[in-house]
């Protein structure tokens, strides 16, 4: 029979929650900074038009978008509906390394960081509950991020001027129903996807010195994090080009919902049209996510020296 913690161990495990709600925080804006630009290339590539026969497609490819978009937008082009997922990522982040740490502490009956006690199957199941978590606030900042990042142009032909007039207008058009449109695909991608993140991730920095050959923590937290993104996208991809078309498609488009987007993508693009945008994901999972989790962990250093 496992016995309950006493006072002191509750008090401690409280005091780390908060901690991982911090540091988790600063680990999401270095994510948001180090991987937003393809991020954006990968909401294009994800949303443009199937061409017709004989027409030349919108991009020809992750490079073409990018020697467009560049072109066209200049920097700020790659940037485009970064507001949206930067302020959300304190809580995101901190939303996502909290419910992490609730599911090592239901699991152990001890503190969120014991990850050591844990078997990898556990670890997956604590990290199935970060992305339930997630996912709930990922949904409306999603919608808002990939309504910006689809246009293209010059502001003045834009369809929405700011992440507040896209935000407003998306709100009025149907409350906040519009606003969680694609959460069931949120799910699909956010649930199993941040399993595989934080059980890779555990493994790698565990046995990170026979993987990277080296004894330096800094290095193997940046490689253990860049292989846990890496990971996350490897099962996320399909859910997540799900999730574009259902939150970037006008009112109507799709008229048996999730249904429709399945059947219309399997028709026009087989079977690779669920993991259109794979290219500027990988690239964009391994910089982001090492800098989240060196965030993450560096933070928590220092939390634990100050408080």
């Amino acid at each position: 029979m496992t016995t309950a913690p006493d006072d002191g161990s509750s008090s401690r495990a409280l005091l780390t929650s908060a901690k991982q709600l911090v540091a988790g925080g600063v680990g999401g804006v270095c994510l948001v900074l180090a991987g937003h630009p393809m991020d954006t290339i990968k909401v294009r590539i994800q949303t443009m038009p199937t061409p017709v026969a004989g027409e030349r497609p919108q991009f020809r490819g992750t490079f073409d978008c990018v020697s467009k978009t560049f072109r066209n937008e200049g920097i700020r082009g790659f940037y485009r509906g970064m507001f949206a997922p930067l302020i959300a990522a304190t809580p995101i982040n901190a939303v996502c390394f909290f419910g992490y740490g609730l599911g090592v502490r239901l699991q152990t009956h001890g503190s969120p960081t014991d990850v050591d006690r844990l078997s990898y199957e556990q670890l997956y199941k604590a990290g199935m509950l970060s992305g339930f978590c997630t996912a709930l606030i990922n949904a409306p900042v999603e919608r808002i991020k990939c309504l910006l990042q689809i246009e293209q142009g010059s502001a003045s032909k834009a369809k929405y001027k700011s992440f507040w007039d896209c935000t407003t207008k998306v709100y009025l058009n149907g409350g906040i129903r519009s606003s969680y449109r694609g959460l069931l695909a949120t799910f699909l991608r956010d649930i199993p996807s941040s399993g595989a993140y934080f059980a890779g991730y555990e493994y790698l920095k565990k046995h990170g010195r026979q993987f990277f050959f080296t004894e330096n923590t800094t290095a193997i937290t940046l490689m253990a994090g860049g292989f846990a993104g890496i990971f996350y996208w490897s099962i996320g991809i399909p859910a997540d080009v799900i999730k574009s078309k259902i939150q970037t498609a006008p009112d109507g488009k799709y008229s048996h919902g999730y249904r429709s987007v399945i059947t219309s993508v399997l028709q026009k693009q087989g079977i690779t049209g669920f993991y259109r945008g794979a290219i500027p994901v990988f690239i964009r999972a391994f910089p982001a996510n090492a800098a989240c989790f060196v965030g993450y962990e560096t933070t928590m250093k220092l939390l634990d020296i100050v408080i």
